[in-house]
């Protein structure tokens, strides 16, 4: 049967709550698209929270106590903890991702003004990072669709979807993603949350979709007091990485693995790739490495997802998948 949302053997590894400081990283290659499982990532961090609603059934809590603590990586949300999500998209617009989270009974634009969501355009729109103005200064703005007045912080500074018109360098990205990061850690500050939940405190989750691509359009747009093969545009990025790690609770980020990218590494740029998806992977509590069949295309399977966890005691999967063209996934052991 396929599922619309979460599909069975992957709900213990889609945590409503990651660990703290934790990383995901997300592999894919061309055919085996990671769109499906990072929207499942975000109905997981972004569903409404309650009792039966996070715990169906007897709960996640109980069907991990009776398979052992090696089948988690997540933590259950703690009574009152406020979860947030900033996504940064570098290859696909908002319209995109708001119409695949719909399908899973998900509303982005409601989380926003709740102030449980925001989104920084990576590329899409004529003033994303890599427009044809890329060669100019950075200028950070708020896009348009301003939320109505008095739902909370997200009306005093702006919008909840963000931009920045033109690219020099990994310090524009870092900037407008820690603006969105901020906006929504004091969120509760100027909104009426519950006290209970104030005391907590908000955990906001960086997801990041196609990073790997601002390295191969930082090629195309090379600084000017660099030389187009200089190696400070992978250890740049690196350095981004860290730095919102540090201003966030948890991130997951995706990166393309064909093997031209990872294996050959002829070229500056394929050296680069390979050094910085390689770093993010050892450096990743969780990796979720999606490909397609070694046997060729399949009519009822779509790939491959092998799921690496380096948490302690935990065990490493590899399942099969059928993305359905509704939106439905199937994941399946071999031989089902």
């Amino acid at each position: 049967m396929t599922s619309r949302i979460l599909p069975h053997l992957l709900e213990p590894y889609l945590p409503s709550l990651p660990p703290e400081t934790s990383l995901t990283v997300l592999t894919s290659v061309i055919g085996a698209s990671t769109n499906w499982l990072v929207l499942r990532h975000l109905h997981a961090l972004l569903k409404p929270s309650s009792p039966a609603a996070q715990h169906p059934a007897g709960g996640r809590k109980a069907r991990r106590r009776g398979e052992g603590e090696e089948e988690g990586n997540g933590e259950d949300k703690e009574e009152g903890v406020d979860v947030a999500v900033v996504l940064v998209s570098f290859l696909r617009d908002f319209p995109f991702w708001k119409d695949g989270c719909s399908r899973l009974g998900l509303d982005l634009e409601a989380a926003a003004r709740h102030g449980r969501f925001a989104y920084v355009e990576g590329l899409a729109t004529p003033d994303g990072f890599f427009s044809p103005s890329a060669s100019g200064p950075a200028v950070t703005a708020a896009i348009a669709e301003e939320p109505r007045h008095g739902q909370g912080q997200t009306s005093r500074q702006g919008g909840w979807r963000q931009t920045v018109a033109g690219l020099t360098g990994p310090d524009d990205i870092r900037h407008i993603i820690m603006a969105s990061v901020e906006q929504l850690k004091s969120y509760g500050v100027v909104s009426n949350l519950p006290s209970r939940e104030e005391k907590v405190g908000r955990r906001v989750v960086l997801v990041i979709d196609g990073l790997d691509f601002v390295l191969a359009a930082m090629y195309s747009n090379p600084r000017q007091d660099a030389s187009p093969d200089a190696p400070w545009r992978a250890m740049e990025i690196k350095e981004l990485v860290m730095d919102l790690r540090e201003a966030t609770y948890a991130a997951i980020v995706t990166l393309a693995a064909d093997d031209p990218l990872i294996k050959e590494q002829e070229t500056t740029l394929e050296k680069q790739h390979a050094w910085f998806a390689l770093s993010l992977a050892h450096e990743a509590d969780t990796v979720f490495s999606l490909r397609l069949l070694d046997t060729g295309a399949a009519k009822d399977v779509s790939g491959v997802v092998r799921i690496t966890n380096r948490r302690v005691h935990a065990q490493d999967h590899e399942y099969l998948y059928h993305v359905g063209s509704d939106g439905g996934v199937r994941v399946f052991e071999r031989g089902q």
